[in-house]
């Protein structure tokens, strides 16, 4: 555990999510089951009903009762999901300005941690499959002399601005069905790698069904649906599903700063950050960085119609790649590193109102037509997600905000090559981190 400072020492569519159980502990009957597959074509979900136990049919029913088939439908009008408006270029805060004025941002942003505005959302719900792991990403071992896991990393991230306010932070930890017990068990193991306990809490990512090409709903067991989490999207609603708003509104968190698991070198909570987004007058903020090249990877910040949105790569066109703004820059060339920071009550505003649905091509383990287990080795079939870019494109601004790239954007998404655990290793001892 670290020590600290003396001043530290006492510290889319609505539709478009899945409840995570039947409401009010009742499991609907056979027949409502029935009525509601008929509904939506899905009558196949109880080819095994007859022989279940009466412990599976009762999980069935549940996992029926609770799963939202209206998004089902997307897949007759998948065209129109995927419609863009017309995209300009979004000023960015470049790290001049930022340098300009860093002390100003930073003390305002110390002083909203210091008054506990603050929150932040660590989204850990994946697994570390890709990199050859069966335990949740966060799990994953990034030392070579030593243990230094990612989750450890991300808390050492933190702990160095609870350090710099000298005041906890609370961090809310979106886990999902597959990782969720595990993930508590790791953490509580590893003392939350010195992180105070209180300040941590768990929150399950809701689930959607995933379907065939024809929107046709996959068995994962003779007993249950075949299901995914509903895409990065979905972190507030399930926050509020999970009943934590309240806790938001009682603690008076005005700000939460929402970052994906597996970039070990971002800055979480940053202060300057957080005061450049309040004195910039701005409801949301993203970090960015200059891109490595003109078709890295990576989501561009942009405006769509006028409102802050995001672009991804795979849509960006070589007519956008080449723009150049007012001063011969490149007009898309900041990509995004899923580092947000979100005004609780604008959260709160467009709770109410839809997200896009995105029909993802996945591999989905299912039953085939005999009920035997199929790991596919092509994608099959669709997931059905919401994503973070466009709940950006639902907020009235955003301040885009430049980061060096080396300094805080080290994403693990491999074990070898671009933006995997060797390059991560290499950008850590860059910065000093013993491994």
């Amino acid at each position: 555990m670290r020590a600290l400072p003396v001043d530290c020492q006492g510290l889319f569519e609505e539709r478009a999510f899945v409840h995570s159980g039947a409401q009010g502990g009742m499991v609907m009957t056979l027949s409502q089951a029935r009525e509601k597959l008929e509904k939506y074509g899905q009558e196949h979900v109880l080819k095994y009903y007859e022989t279940l136990s009466e412990e599976e049919r009762e999980a069935l029913l549940a996992q029926i009762d609770a799963t939202d088939m209206e998004i089902l439908k997307a897949c007759g009008h998948r065209e129109e999901l995927t419609r863009r408006g017309v995209i300009t270029p979004l000023s960015v805060m470049q790290l001049a300005e930022i340098e300009e004025n860093r002390a100003s941002f930073t003390d305002t942003g110390i002083e909203a941690i210091r008054e506990g505005r603050v929150g932040a959302v660590l989204l850990a719900g994946g697994m570390g499959t890709r990199l050859g792991s069966e335990d949740p990403k966060g799990m994953y071992n990034v030392g070579l002399t030593r243990e230094l896991y990612i989750f450890e990393c991300l808390m050492n991230n933190l702990m160095d601005v609870v350090c710099q306010a000298g005041n906890y932070i609370h961090l809310f930890v979106m886990t999902s069905d597959k990782n969720h017990d595990v993930t508590i068990k790791f953490l509580k193991e590893h003392g939350f790698f010195g992180y105070r306990e209180e300040y941590v809490h768990f929150f399950k990512q809701e689930m959607s069904a995933a379907t065939d090409f024809q929107g046709k709903i996959y068995l994962e067991e003779r007993c249950k649906m075949s299901t995914s989490p509903n895409g990065n999207g979905g972190w507030f609603v399930s926050m509020k599903r999970a009943g934590l708003i309240t806790f938001l509104q009682q603690q008076g968190i005005q700000w939460l700063n929402v970052f994906a698991v597996d970039n070990v070198l971002q800055k979480i909570a940053d202060p300057c950050f957080i005061g450049a987004t309040i004195q910039r007058g701005c409801v949301a903020g993203a970090k960015v960085v200059r891109k490595s090249a003109p078709d890295e990877r990576v989501g561009v910040i942009c405006l769509e119609d006028g409102r802050p949105s995001v672009v991804e790569y795979y849509e960006l066109t070589d007519e956008l790649m080449n723009a150049r703004d007012e001063n011969g820059d490149p007009a898309y060339y900041f990509g995004l590193i899923l580092n947000y920071l979100f005004s609780t009550d604008e959260l709160l505003r467009i709770s109410e109102k839809n997200l896009p649905l995105h029909l993802v091509e996945r591999k989905i383990p299912c039953l085939d037509g005999e009920g035997n287990p199929v790991k596919p080795e092509e994608p099959n079939g669709f997931k059905y997600e919401n994503l973070v870019l466009d709940m950006i494109h639902q907020m009235s601004s955003c301040l885009p905000f430049e980061v060096v790239r080396e300094r805080e954007f080290a994403p693990i998404k491999n074990m070898t090559g671009i933006d995997s655990v060797e390059s991560a290793r290499k950008l850590l001892q860059k910065n000093g981190v013993e491994l």
